[in-house]
C-alpha cells in the first residue's frame, strides 16, 4: 500500500473521531411545577412562548359555566320534587266542567307592561288558558288568571322592541296572547305599574330552561303557541263567541313595550325579584 492511501485512511478516521466527540444536541425537558403551564419552550432558542388563544378561552369558558350553574341552583323550581308537586297543586285547581282536560303545562315568565319579569306556571286545557302565580318556597298557588280560549282572538310573536326614546332593552323574543283585540288600555293603566286590567299577556323564556331536557320542552314558547293556536281555534269552533269574529290570528311581529324609564324592573330583573330564588341570609 503506498504511503498517499495510507495518510487519506489517517485523515477519515480522525474526521470520524471528531464527529463522534461532538455534544449532542439538547433534549428538550417536560413541564416541572414551577414553570409556565401557559407557555411551551422551543428547543432553537430556549425561549418560552403562550400558549394558544384556545386553552385561556376552554378556562374562561369552565369558569362561566361553574358561574352558571350556581346561579341556576338558586332557583327553588330546580329543587327536587318541587316542579312535580306545582304541577299536581295546579291541577287540583282546574274546573273540569269549564276548563276541561289539561292538555299541556308550561313554565315561562311573564313580563308586564312595565317590563317586569313573573315566574308563572301556564296550563293549556280544552277550554281554557290558565296562567298561575305560584309561590315555589311555600308551595301553594297564590293566583290564576283564566282566560276562555274562545275569546283569544290574536298571537303575536317576535322580538322585543320599545319605543324610540326608551332607555330600556331587552333581548330574545316571546309571545304575546290577545282577548279583546277592540279593547285598549287606558291612559291610567298605562302608568300604573300595578294594573291588571289589560287585554293580553306577553310570556318568553323562563331562565332555567337549558338545565335539562324536560325543562327545556316545558320553557319552549314556539312549540307553546302552536299548541294554543290549535287548542283556540277548537275552542272558537265548538263554542263561538256572539258579535266576535271566530279564529286566531297569528302574526310574527316585534312585540312592543311601552315603557321609556323603568327603574323599578331594571333592580327587579337584574336581582331576579320575580322569581323565587334562595337569597341567602338577612339580618346580622
Amino acid at each position: 500500500m503506498s504511503e498517499t492511501e495510507e495518510s487519506f485512511k489517517a485523515v477519515q478516521l480522525d474526521q470520524n473521531a471528531a464527529e463522534s466527540t461532538k455534544p449532542e444536541p439538547e433534549i428538550p425537558q417536560p413541564y416541572l411545577s414551577g414553570a409556565d403551564p401557559t407557555s411551551t419552550q422551543t428547543p432553537e432558542t430556549g425561549e418560552r412562548t403562550p400558549a394558544p388563544a384556545s386553552t385561556e378561552a376552554a378556562q374562561g369558558g369552565r369558569w362561566t359555566s361553574a358561574v352558571e350553574q350556581f346561579k341556576l341552583k338558586r332557583f327553588f323550581v330546580l329543587r327536587p320534587g318541587t316542579l312535580d308537586h306545582a304541577i299536581e297543586d295546579i291541577k287540583a285547581v282546574v274546573n273540569p266542567k269549564d276548563d276541561g282536560a289539561v292538555e299541556s303545562i308550561w313554565l315561562m315568565a311573564e313580563i308586564d307592561h312595565w317590563n317586569n319579569e313573573k315566574e308563572r306556571l301556564v296550563l293549556i286545557t280544552e277550554n281554557s288558558l290558565l296562567i298561575c302565580k305560584y309561590d315555589f318556597i311555600m308551595l301553594n298557588c297564590e293566583q290564576i288568571q283564566r282566560v276562555p280560549l274562545n275569546f283569544v282572538d290574536r298571537i303575536t310573536h317576535g322580538a322585543f322592541s320599545f319605543p324610540p326614546r326608551s332607555l330600556l332593552k331587552r333581548e330574545g323574543e316571546g309571545v304575546r296572547v290577545f282577548w279583546d283585540r277592540l279593547r285598549e288600555p287606558s291612559f291610567t293603566s298605562r302608568w300604573n305599574p300595578l294594573a291588571v286590567d289589560y287585554p293580553y299577556t306577553t310570556l318568553t323564556y323562563h331562565p332555567v330552561r337549558n338545565v335539562s331536557d324536560k325543562l327545556a320542552r316545558m320553557c319552549e314558547i314556539h312549540t307553546f303557541r302552536e299548541q294554543l293556536t290549535a287548542a283556540a281555534q277548537k275552542a272558537h269552533a265548538r263554542n263561538p263567541v256572539p258579535g266576535k269574529a271566530n279564529g286566531v290570528l297569528v302574526l310574527n311581529q316585534p312585540i312592543l313595550i311601552e315603557a321609556y324609564v323603568g327603574l323599578m324592573s331594571v333592580i327587579g330583573n337584574q336581582n331576579k325579584l320575580g322569581y323565587c330564588l334562595a337569597r341567602g341570609n338577612i339580618g346580622f
